[in-house]
């Protein structure tokens, strides 16, 4: 009863919401701060402040940092109190690297750890603050903390962004999204040797019945389609060429996982942790590789490629020192 008596008073006094989530099998044996930080999307240090605050119970007892989480088993957590609006601020990113600049539009390659813009409960760098901060302009359309975005990747994510510096570029790079005349290449590392080595994923995408903090294949969630093409298997891996026709969120590692291959490193979408860790992935094997798009003022035809940062080339140096290709 004193249990229920505090989430009583939690919920009414500062309006923490709790949520209950099930540990994905990439997740088992896991400790539960580095599981949690994973799943919410929460720093190490706010993870481990709910543990020492006895905010993360299994089946009614709280939780130490250094506990083991199994496969499917619940957690309850009091999430952190939200802190407002997000707001728009300067955050530099030492090293951006700009791959195109004009007076109307720039184009980044992003790294991973970066968000696209800022939302409640992300307290880490942005695309739009760094390039803020850089001296850049940017459009003012749009909600006032993703001014210029007309794309997302995720966090994890790394590789190619487009950002609008002005209205008109703003509004012809929406309308491009829209009706999917963006080319998008990602490369992904997924787990298992994909057959067929070339097709097409149609289905929908929303978000998870259960879990809200991922998305699954859903039967009236939203048209969804991926194209994918093996450039490359490994032992226990493939590597991908995928193109999307639709952008929903999650939808590579989604798409995916509903098939059994979960990208390397993506343990919320049930990856095995344990080629992560052989690999020395702490994120998913995930780059968005090229960016077509015709420019907004000029009308002309713009490619942009980005290289893969050190980390997922360390991974394939892995793979290829251990002699792991088939």
């Amino acid at each position: 009863m004193a249990r229920l008596t505090a989430l009583i008073k939690v919920n009414s006094m500062s309006e923490r919401e709790v949520k209950v989530l099930s540990i994905p099998e990439g997740l088992d044996q896991e400790r539960v701060d580095a599981a949690l930080a994973r799943l919410l999307g929460l720093s190490r240090s706010v993870v481990v402040g709910l543990l020492e605050s006895q905010e993360v119970t299994r089946k009614g007892k709280a939780l130490g940092k250094s506990d083991k989480v199994l496969t499917g088993e619940l957690l309850e957590i009091i999430m952190p109190a939200p802190k407002g609006e997000p707001t728009l601020t300067p955050t530099p990113i030492d090293g951006l690297k700009v791959v195109y600049n004009d007076e109307n539009i720039i184009v980044i390659d992003k790294p991973a750890g970066v968000a696209a813009h800022p939302s409640p409960g992300w307290t880490g760098p942005t695309v739009i603050g760094a390039i803020i901060a850089a001296g850049f302009n940017v459009s003012t359309s749009g909600a006032a903390e993703r001014q210029g975005i007309v794309h997302r990747l995720d966090v994890g994510t790394t590789g190619l962004m487009v950002v609008a510096k002005d209205e008109i570029s703003y509004t012809h790079l929406k309308d491009q999204f829209r009706d999917r005349t963006v080319g998008k290449v990602y490369h992904a590392l997924v787990q298992g040797h994909m057959d067929p080595s070339e097709g097409t994923i149609d289905a929908p995408i929303d978000r998870h019945p259960k879990e809200d903090y991922r998305f699954a294949v859903v039967a009236d969630g939203k048209p969804s389609i991926t194209h994918y093409k093996a450039l490359e298997y490994f032992r226990a891996v493939s590597l991908l060429e995928i193109e999307l026709e639709t952008g929903r969120t999650h939808q590579i590692r989604v798409h995916f996982s509903a098939l059994h291959h979960p990208l390397v490193g993506d343990l919320t979408y049930g990856a095995d942790h344990t080629i992560a860790d052989r690999l020395q992935m702490n994120r998913p094997w995930l780059h968005a590789r090229e960016l077509s798009l015709t420019h907004p003022v000029s009308g002309a035809k713009l490619h942009f490629t980005s290289e893969y940062p050190a980390d997922l080339r360390r991974a394939l140096s892995l793979l290829e020192a251990n002699q792991e290709r088939d």
